[in-house]
């Protein structure tokens, strides 16, 4: 990270230079942290220029000018997610910063980092990577600008997008530009996205298209690569017709699986973005290699102050990558996948096996999972062949019979943590799937047993039907179902454990009358709970295109939105109807539907009289 560090090593210049939005973690869990140690394996020398001042390009001329490539990366996640609360407030607080202090980063960080880099080094290529540059790799709606914008790819001077998780990628770009490649002619790897001129994108199409071509076997050659795409409707057509946007979204969406993908193209004013197949998922041994990496699992040396981020995950372990979960409103399917990649147990051991020999390891992992804690080890028969099903959900709105959703090897897993010497509790407190729990037993007595330590974080977003049928989760009757069985479970283990509710107000489809719904079923059985977020619009989600269009992407069917500021205070303050300063606008949400029975002193009304409390 400085140039004293460069000397240290022995070394005259770098390979790679690595730019994130994050303080630099060298934890497994940080997706700048990764990046580099797989370069640095694959024989590269790698810098990080973490958080740089922005305003001007000296810092990013610090470590000189890189031998490859640039990376830049906003950190782990989208910059205007760490920079902005769902009402567009500054936070104020970043856990990915020392200190937890916020302003470090800018909105717009991977545009904002790659002009700079281009005003310093005009001549080195720019890789973009990481959560912000995956999912804005077509043209998006920003909720920030409340607008359709291009592709980052269109906006930034950079020459690639990696997407989806990246190692195999980068590493591949490394060794290529390391050969002599050109990086205007690396436009063949899985999982990036490249930039075609407006012109040769029409001669591409016109010799396609003619069949008494001289040279048939340019023509053949053109058709022959055409048919390896989907063009989607242009960002000029998707940025004005909302019915456009979203038949170009469930294009997009389906074409995400590294079996059956096509890639896709979606031309813009200036430029073609092309983005090629998905990349294949990591193999177990490929896993196990790379969360193996001589991470420190520290902030580095020159902070002074702790990385809150690092608090959380610091003595936590990663099993697998993917959810098949499909919740409309995550990202995850787009960018690490629907299908599971999981490490060996061996290879879990052993870095739980280090975590005992950090001096401040009190004797508690904290964590064992991945997006979703207890998916690790499951399968479906038809992946391997075929990917993720397209016109369907693994999971919604139930789970298919083809899918493995056996415990066994977490189970395994998580005995062989427990017996670890040095480890007294392995908890796993959050991102369980109640509905996949509902299906092991034995899972559910384990994890009641030893894994969790008085509470157990669950999501289940919403209550109403009508809304987690947009969100394709389960119903209230799963959760009601699930919640009993913790409860007998718990009572048959003797111990007294609790539920604690993720909950989601202003979601699309989501209308007052429904939030009013939600309020009485947690009035009614005791589920008050402080963990409840409003909606934000992130790019390239479900939920976001219905938000932006008011359309279903798949089926084209009108979806209820709520948009307005007022309407969404309303409906996130009625999960918090108990707050005397939500008074006004519960009463208010009340009476717009005609529900002012629910105001006054009988216990099944949500506040009382106006003005008494």
């Amino acid at each position: 990270m400085s140039p004293e560090e460069v000397k240290a090593r022995g070394w005259e210049e770098l390979d790679i230079i690595l730019i994130s939005g994050d303080a630099y973690i060298d934890h497994s869990s940080f997706g700048t942290a990764i990046i580099g140690r797989v370069l640095e394996d694959a024989g590269f020398r790698v810098g990080v220029i973490a958080q740089p001042r922005w305003d001007s390009p000296e810092d990013f001329k610090k470590l000189g000018k890189p031998r490859l490539f640039f990376s830049v990366s906003a950190g782990n996640t989208d910059s205007m997610v760490s920079n902005l609360t769902p009402g567009l407030k500054p936070r104020e607080k970043d856990v990915y910063s020392p200190g937890g202090k916020a302003g470090l980063r800018p909105n717009r960080a991977v545009i904002i980092y790659s002009n700079r880099i281009k005003e310093a080094f005009p001549e080195v290529p720019i890789v973009m990577g990481g959560i912000e540059a995956s999912l804005r790799r077509f043209a998006h709606y920003d909720y920030l600008s409340d607008k359709v914008r291009q592709s980052i790819l269109a906006d930034a001077p950079a020459d690639l997008i990696v997407y989806g998780m990246g190692e195999l990628q980068v590493v591949e770009i490394a060794k290529r530009l390391q050969a002599g490649e050109d990086i205007r002619n690396i436009r063949d790897i899985p999982g990036t996205v490249w930039k075609m001129e407006v012109k040769a994108w029409k001669e591409l199409k016109e010799r396609a298209e003619k069949s008494e071509q001289k040279d048939e076997k340019i023509a053949e050659d053109a058709a022959t690569f055409l048919k390896q795409y989907l063009e989607v409707s242009s960002f000029s057509e998707v940025s004005q017709d909302k019915t456009a946007f979203a038949k170009a979204f469930r294009i997009y969406f389906a074409e995400q699986n590294p079996v059956t993908g096509k890639g896709v193209i979606q031309p813009h004013p200036k430029t073609i973005i092309v983005q090629n197949r998905p990349m294949r998922l990591l193999t177990e041994a490929e896993m196990d290699h790379v969360y193996e990496l001589p991470f420190t699992g520290e902030t580095h040396p020159s902070y002074t102050e702790p990385v809150p981020a690092l608090e959380m995950v610091k003595f936590s372990l990663t099993t697998h990558r993917g959810c098949f979960g499909g919740c409309a409103f995550c990202a995850i399917t787009e960018h690490q996948g629907r299908m599971i990649a999981s490490r060996s147990i061996e290879s879990v051991l052993r870095e739980a096996k280090k975590l005992t020999e950090k001096p401040d390891f009190k004797g508690i992992i904290n964590g064992v999972g991945g997006p979703s804690a207890n998916m690790y080890g499951m399968e479906c028969k038809t992946w391997e062949k075929k990917g993720a099903c397209l016109d369907k959900s693994c999971l919604y709105p139930r789970i298919c019979p083809a899918l493995d959703t056996s415990h066994k090897k977490l189970l395994e897993l998580l005995r062989r943590l427990r017996e670890l010497p040095g480890v007294k509790h392995v908890f796993t407190g959050y991102g369980v799937r109640y509905d996949l729990a509902l299906k092991d037993e034995e899972y559910l007595e384990e994890l009641c047993t030893y894994h969790i330590s008085g509470q157990l974080r669950i999501a289940p977003e919403h209550f109403s039907r009508q809304v987690t049928n947009v969100m394709c989760k389960p119903g209230r009757e799963v959760y009601e179902k699930f919640t009993q069985k913790f409860t007998d479970v718990n009572r048959k283990c003797g111990k007294e454990q609790y539920i604690v509710n993720y909950l989601m107000s202003g979601h699309p489809g989501c209308t007052l009358e429904d939030m009013i719904e939600m309020a009485e079923y947690v009035r009614d059985h005791g589920g008050y709970t402080e963990q409840v977020q409003d909606f934000t619009p992130t790019p390239m989600t479900v939920s976001t295109c219905m938000y932006y269009t008011g359309l279903d992407p798949f089926t084209g069917k009108k979806v209820y939105v709520a948009k307005g500021k007022k309407e969404k205070a309303m409906q996130r303050a009625l999960m918090h109807y108990r707050n005397p300063a939500n008074y006004e606008l519960v009463y208010e949400a009340l009476e717009k539907v005609g529900r002012l029975d629910l105001v006054g002193n009988a216990h099944k009304c949500l506040i009382r009289r106006k003005g008494k409390w």
